[in-house]
C-alpha cells in the first residue's frame, strides 16, 4: 500500500511529466529557429553554444519524463556537436552533415517524441 508521501511524490512527478511534454513543441521550434539561422560557411559561436545547451538540456531531462529515445538522440547530436566545437576550423560539409542529422531528429520528434525507436536505429 502506497503511503501519502508516495502519492504526493508521484502526483508531482506526473505534473512534471506533463509540463515536460507540453514544452517539447516549443523546444523543437527553438531548435528549428536556431537551425534556420545557422550558416555552415560561417558558424556563429553563440548560436552553436545555444544549440549545444538545448541538446544538453533535452538529453539530461527527457528520459526522466518517459522520452527515452528523444533524449538519447539529443545526446548523440550533442556529442557530435561537441566534437565539431573542439576544432578551430570546420568545413561547411561537416556542418551540413550535422545539420542534416538535426533536421532528421526534429522531424522525427515532431511526429512522436515518445517513440520507442529512431530512424536507422536497431531495435
Amino acid at each position: 500500500m502506497a503511503t501519502l508521501i508516495d502519492q504526493e511524490f508521484f502526483a508531482r512527478l506526473h505534473a512534471l511529466n506533463e509540463k515536460f511534454a507540453a514544452s517539447v513543441p516549443a523546444t523543437l521550434a527553438r531548435l528549428e529557429e536556431l537551425r534556420a539561422s545557422f550558416d555552415p560557411a560561417a558558424a556563429d559561436a553563440a548560436l552553436v553554444k545555444e544549440l549545444h545547451q538545448s541538446l544538453h538540456t533535452i538529453a539530461g531531462s527527457a528520459a526522466t519524463f518517459g522520452f527515452r529515445v528523444f533524449g538519447a538522440q539529443a545526446r548523440q547530436l550533442e556529442q557530435r556537436l561537441r566534437v565539431l566545437m573542439a576544432f578551430e576550423l570546420i568545413a561547411p560539409k561537416d556542418w551540413n552533415d550535422w545539420l542534416h542529422a538535426l533536421d532528421v531528429y526534429v522531424a522525427w520528434a515532431r511526429h512522436d517524441p515518445k517513440a520507442a525507436s529512431y530512424p536507422g536505429q536497431d531495435d
